[in-house]
């Protein structure tokens, strides 16, 4: 029984560290807000499409903390984790449709875990130090590009090339929104659905369907914020699937500077639990918040001369 519950934890602990650094690599969304009205930022109306320039870098600070509570007959786990990481998108090219070819990597990472019967377990990539193991794949992705993509003017991936092999981010793929084509005004709301193919060890698989419903909700001093929610379509009538889903049901707020056309803050969180995925007496919870803001760039001081 002991190595039952053992097998168990390292498997949840093992899908939660994938979690965190699969949310490193997502895909940042910057977003040009054209004003229905030129030169007014809070008209009734506005156009969402993406604008890129060549040549550009967009520097995201991330911050992810995450909680995960298992419960096996009668035994408890609990494994918590955070990571902060800088991510960069570098524009390479744009034609004459407004697609662009953005390259997406990470700089830098911080790791941090510690569960109940193990001591915290930190590395930094600033350290210069070793990784611990399990965390080699992690050296082998910082600066180099993890991923490819030819995004259209309305968030439409066109292309896209993972060129370091990594598992799908769970918020990270829903970061390039397909926008909508017309003038939107304020309350908005457009659905995006998708499709999520879940798979249980030595269990069953199944295409899971969900919707995420976005909302232009204000306008406020030239920042736009709309809402996004997640809604489960599909059923569930087994926890073990419902368990492998809990990380893929997410809400969360999109902050945009309308004048200059891009994001300054995007936060996601959930917090959701499931009972008998492992027997009747097992519960599973998990708690996250996932936080992106602009790093702005840095001006540099000009000295006045001596007249």
């Amino acid at each position: 029984m002991h190595n039952f519950i053992a097998n168990t934890r390292y498997s949840v602990e093992s899908l939660s560290q994938n979690h965190i650094w699969r949310n490193i690599f997502p895909f940042s969304l910057f977003i040009a807000l054209t004003s229905a009205i030129a030169g007014d930022p809070e008209a009734s109306s506005v156009h969402l499409q993406y604008h890129f320039r060549i040549g550009q870098k967009i520097s995201m600070r991330v911050e992810h903390r995450a909680m995960t509570d298992t419960t096996i007959a009668g035994s408890a786990q609990l494994l918590e984790t955070a990571t902060d990481s800088t991510k960069i998108w570098t524009v390479t090219d744009v034609d004459s449709a407004g697609n662009a070819t953005v390259l997406h990597s990470v700089e830098n990472v911080t790791m941090t875990s510690h569960s109940t019967d193990r001591a915290e377990v930190r590395w930094s990539s600033h350290d210069g130090k070793q990784p611990p193991p399990g965390y080699e794949a992690v050296v082998a992705s910082l600066g180099v590009p993890l991923s490819k993509l030819v995004i259209d003017p309305h968030g439409r991936i066109l292309d896209r090339q993972q060129l370091v092999p990594s598992q799908p981010s769970n918020t990270g793929d829903l970061m390039v929104v397909p926008l909508p084509e017309e003038q939107v005004p304020i309350g908005h709301v457009w659905n995006v659905p998708q499709e999520v193919l879940v798979e249980v060890e030595n269990g069953p698989r199944k295409v899971v369907r969900t919707r995420l419903r976005y909302e232009l909700e204000n306008i406020n001093d030239g920042v736009a914020t709309i809402r996004v929610d997640t809604t489960v379509l599909t059923p569930m009538d087994d926890p073990r699937i419902e368990a492998r889903l809990i990380e893929r049901i997410w809400d969360g707020t999109i902050l945009f500077d309308i004048q200059r056309g891009c994001v300054l803050h995007r936060s996601t969180q959930m917090d959701r639990r499931v009972v008998g995925f492992n027997g009747p007496q097992s519960s599973l919870r998990y708690k996250a918040r996932l936080e992106e803001q602009l790093n702005e760039p840095t001006r540099t001081a000009v000295k006045p001369q001596k007249p």
